[in-house]
Formats: C-alpha cells, structure tokens, sequence
C-alpha cells in the first residue's frame, strides 16, 4: 500500500481513494503544479490534506469561503490533525495566536481567506512558515472569466512567486475551459497540467418542469419523493413562507437564511444533517460545506445566476451515488425576473459611490485610514439611515469588492472565544490572592481544555446553567478576568462584516474600469442567458446540456431527464432517433424541403422518420416558411 494510501487509512478509514484522486496527490508530489476539476463532493479537499499530511511542513489552503474554513479546521481536528484559520473578523490577538501556533507548533494547515495574503503582517511573516504546499480552492474565483471573480485571489500569484519551490495544486467544481486556461496563467503554472474528471452524475436525474403554480408541484415533488431535500429560493421571505406551507400539511420542514440569528442557523443545520428535519427550504447561504451524502432532491424554485452556480446546488444531492432528482421550476414570469436581475445587479457607477461614501459616515472613517480593518454591519439598518434600498446597497458593495476596494462578508457565527493569558504557576497565585474567583476559573478549566495555548469557543450560557447563575453574571466575570489580564475575552459576533482592503479615499476619487465593468456585465448576462436556455430548452438532454456548457461534448443521453422522457415515448432507441435527428439538420440545414422530400432523403422506416419530425415540430426545432417548406430553427 502506498504512503499515500496509508495515511488515507489512518486518518479517515477509507481503503481506496475516489477516481482522480491520488493522480492528483502523485502529480503533486512530483512537484508539479495541478489544477484539478472534480464535481461539487467529489472529495477535493482530501487531496490536498492527504498530500500534506505525507510532507514536513504547512499547507497553505486559501478559500474565501468562512463557514467552509472553519468547518474543514473542526473535522480535521476532530481527526487529531492540528489546523488554524485565518479570516476577516478576528481579533489581532486571535491572529497573532494562531500564527504563532502554526509557526512553533506541529501544526499542518492554515486556512487563510485571499485577503488575508495582502496584509503586512502576512507578508512580513510569510518566511517564518515552512510551506509545502499552497492548495486553491475555488480556483475559478482567480479569473475574470469566472461567475465569482474576486480580484484579491490575484494575490496567491504573488505569494507562490515568493515561494518558487512549492507546487499550486488549484481546485474548483466548476469551470469552463476558458476558464481552465485562465486559472493556469493567473497562478503562473510553469506548465499546463489538468486532472479533471467527467462531470456526469449518472445517478441524478435533471429536469425542468414549466408551471405557473411552483408551490403545487413543490408539494408533488417533496410528496413523492422519498428521503431528505432542499429547496432553494432567491429571497429570505420565501424560504420561511415556502417552509410554513409544507408544515400546514403536515411535512417536515424547516428554512435557513443568512438573516437567521447564527445559533439558530447552526442549530438547524445540525438538526437537517442528522435527520430531524427532512426538507430544508433556504437561500444559497445554505450548503457550502455540507456533506451530507444521502440528499434525494434538490428543488430550486427560482432560476440561479448561472449553469455554474445551478450544477453546484443541485450536486448536493447524490453524492453517497445512489437515485437523486435535481428539479428546476421554471414559467414565463422568470424570464422577466432575469432581464431586471441583469439592471439591479450593475448599479449606476454614481449610486456605488454615493454608497462608498455613507459606508465612510456610517463607520466613522477618516480619510486615509481604514486599511485592513473590519467592521460589523447591519445592512438593513444602514439602508435605513441612508434611505437606501437594499438590493442597491448589497450590489454596490459586490462591485466594491470586486474592485478591490473592500470585502463584504455575509453574516458568519462567531463563538465567545477565550484565552487564558498568564502561565499555570501565574494563575495560580493569582486564585490564591483572589479567592472568590478561584471557583469561576476552576469551572473555565474543567469545561475547556486547551486555552493556554489558543482562543477556545465557550458558551456563557452553558456556563451559567453549570454554575447556578444568570448570563449576566458570568459576562461580568469574563470581562473582569480580562480587565486584570487574566484572559482575553471576545464577545461573540453574529453579524456581517466589511473589510477595508484599501485606505478611505474621497469617493469622487473612486477608480473603476468602465471597460472591464462593461465586459462583466456581458458575462453576468451572457451565464444567465446560458441558464434560460437550459430552463426552455425542450430538445436537447438536460445532462448533454450542461456537460457541453462545461466543454464535454461527447456525452451521451441520459434517458432519464423530462426531455430524454418525452423523446422515449416515440417508441424509438436513442441510436434510431439521433441518426434521424442528424440527417434531418444536415438536410434543412442546407435548404428548406417539403414533408415528403424530407422523408425521401433519408434512408429509413418512414413512420419513424415522421414521429422525430413530428417531434421536433411539437419542440420548435422544426418551422414551415410560407411555401410549407420545412425549415431548421437555429434560435
């Protein structure tokens, strides 16, 4: 058995890795640098932790995604393998402990969000990490190409030009091959090299159902469908009406969005994950991270942003490769939404600015401060006293961001953390001379371990109930320990956050590159309309559909989808119905031809050849022109 394969063991009991795994971890470990395409739980992450855990040294794991950072810190850590995270939020104190633990301490992985990377503080101790490895997850955000560029990504090529030795092994679910190409170029691969394993999920079945009443084929859906689902809507509101409504008939549901106070979120999380909740309706808030293999729907009530964003959400369901239904709900008044969405989503440059600059009020920031701090904020509350519409704010902060001027991130629970200051002997002369705290500091130390060494989470109200008293009581005690410099003690924060990546300018000297603005804009519209096309598209294999999207072209019909479902009900096999199929296009494709002509053209059984005609009428993939010639419909 290899090494690789034996850490795998040992670590996470598995005896054989997936397809593309380990060709990925040997590319790696001959020093090459690796981009590897595998699908939404296709197991990315063990790549990269497997790899490094078989070197000396750290693994630099950059991901913008914070709920998925922690929760990789938690489970690697829940397997003995020490790990730290560092992200927008933190204390300066939380940081500077988890460096210096990383730095003196055997420890593997650091978990660093991308703007992170441009800070001083990590650049001036970058020398101080011994790296093996700098793994990319979310790779596609590198390129502008991709549908969720973010410019402080570009900050990794600079990191890697420092460390010239060190191989990029580069991650992503989804990304067409333009993309591809560009992730290589913008991380300064020395070659091209790409893994990259078919998107096909034969076990999920994609379909589309046009319907002007969702909520009844909701119902159909989650009554006829065994096992746990989730049901993704747009907008907060939706997901707690859409959840109540299942509940009035008596099924067991639940909703989840960002707007949620974070222990709710969480507790209801776990509460889906480990059965007690069969349907969770929520945003797209819910999901990054989530493993739960035995997903048997995903509906998505309204149409996403894009066929990237679609496969992602809707691969939640399968993944232990058993039967799944990947289920669109799609009408006319989606269509209408989609041409509004393109207008709200690239707010006019002199609305962006108007919101840059009551950002600067809001916050208290002088001109030319603000670098690298962060800030907690309450949107609803800011577009209140701006008299903003929040839909205008939340956009102009994406376009913020995306220019590098600030990073926004949704609301992401944060504990109470605590850590003690002073060394055992230290702390133990001071219970002596304090004894009314001595039995507030021995229930900390009995109900937490390892708060010498790092920021540990803790509960006040789970200290409470244990020692006989109100919350009120224990904060006091927190914040007195940490007034006398016995622990440090940071309050839990439950709201979004804004980072400001640059110093506070004046917001009429705000740069942004009309050009590049313009260019994606016609990206953003280009992937939704490559998205509606899928939604009415009524001729093609939905799984053909989105596999060509991604650059396979040769995949085969799934027959199992609502198109492939129509297309059987000819009482044709798929080989008869595409070899009809192609010699009709190529056929009209040259000139329009009377019914009877057609069928003479092609060598075979008459009544099939006029069942696919008949078919591709009834789809519009076959017109007449004013001589009752048919004619192929391109659009």
């Amino acid at each position: 058995m290899s090494e690789f394969r034996n850490i795998l063991t040992k670590y996470w009991g598995y005896n054989q890795f997936r397809p593309l795994q380990e060709d990925i971890i040997k590319s790696v470990a001959q020093g090459k640098d690796t981009l590897g395409l595998m699908p939404t739980g296709g197991g990315k992450s063990i790549t990269f932790q497997v790899y490094s855990l078989s070197r000396n040294g750290v693994c630099l794991v950059v991901t913008p995604l914070i709920a998925l950072m922690k929760d990789q810190v938690q489970n690697l850590k829940k397997r003995k393998i020490k790990a730290a995270a560092i992200y927008s939020g933190m204390s300066k104190d939380e940081i500077d402990v988890a460096f210096t633990n990383v730095v003196n301490g055997d420890y593997k992985f650091l978990y660093l969000s991308p703007e992170r990377l441009q800070t001083e503080y990590f650049k001036s101790r970058l020398h101080l990490l011994n790296v093996n490895l700098i793994a990319v997850d979310e790779a596609h955000c590198i390129s502008q190409w991709g549908y969720d560029f973010r410019p402080s990504y570009r900050a990794i090529a600079e990191i890697r030009d420092r460390l010239p030795e060190i191989p990029v092994l580069a991650l992503t679910a989804t990304a067409t091959p333009e993309v591809v190409d560009d992730i290589q170029q913008q991380l300064h691969f020395i070659e091209k090299n790409v893994f990259s394993k078919s998107f096909e999920r034969k076990n999920l079945t994609y379909s589309v159902i046009n319907t002007e009443n969702k909520l009844k084929h909701l119902f159909k859906i989650v009554t006829n469908n065994t096992g746990t689902g989730i049901v993704y809507a747009r907008n907060r509101k939706a997901t707690r009406e859409i959840a109540l409504t299942l509940k009035k008939y008596k099924l067991s549901a639940d909703y989840y969005n960002a707007g949620l106070d974070p222990e709710l979120r969480t507790y209801k999380q776990a509460e889906w994950q480990k059965g007690s909740i069969r349907i969770m309706v929520c945003t797209n808030a819910f999901g990054m991270g989530i493993d739960k293999p035995d997903v048997r729907f995903v509906v998505h009530m309204d149409l996403p942003d894009s066929i990237e964003e679609y496969f992602q959400e809707a691969g939640r369901a399968g993944r232990d490769e058993k039967d799944a239904k990947a289920i669109l709900l799609f009408n006319n008044t989606d269509n209408i939404k989609a041409n509004q969405r393109i207008v709200r989503s690239f707010p006019d440059i002199d609305k962006v600015k108007i919101v840059y600059q009551n950002l600067a009020d809001y916050f208290q920031i002088p001109l030319e401060t603000g670098l690298h701090e962060s800030f907690e904020f309450e949107i609803f509350d800011f577009a209140k006293r701006y008299h903003l519409d929040v839909l205008s704010i939340f956009n102009s902060l994406k376009l913020l961001q995306t220019e590098g001027y600030i990073e926004y991130n949704d609301a992401v629970y944060n504990p109470s953390r605590i850590i003690f200051v002073p060394k055992r002997d230290e702390l133990y002369k001071f219970q002596v001379s304090n004894r009314n705290l001595d039995p507030f500091i021995k229930l900390l130390l009995r109900n937490y371990t390892g708060v010498f060494t790092d920021f540990v989470n803790i509960s006040e109200e789970g200290i409470a109930r244990k020692a006989g008293t109100n919350v009120e009581n224990i904060i006091s005690y927190l914040k007195f320990l940490s007034k006398q410099g016995i622990i440090k003690y940071i309050p839990r924060k439950t709201k979004p956050v804004i980072v400001y990546l640059k110093e506070r300018c004046k917001s009429e000297d705000l740069y942004f590159n009309i050009k590049e603005y313009n260019e994606r804009k016609l990206r953003y519209e280009g992937r939704l309309r490559a998205m509606l096309k899928y939604a009415q598209g009524t001729t093609k294999c939905r799984s053909q559909q989105l596999l060509s999207y991604f650059g396979q072209n040769e995949a085969s019909r799934c027959g199992k989808c609502d198109i492939c479902m129509r297309r059987n009900e000819l009482s044709l096999s798929k080989y008869e119905f595409d070899l009809i199929h192609k010699k009709l296009k190529e056929i009209l494709l040259e000139r329009d031809v009377y019914l009877n002509d057609a069928i003479a053209l092609i060598e075979y059984e008459e009544n099939k050849i006029v069942k696919v005609i008949q078919w591709l009428f009834e789809n519009n993939k076959i017109v007449t022109n004013k001589e009752n010639k048919l004619q192929w419909n391109s659009n």
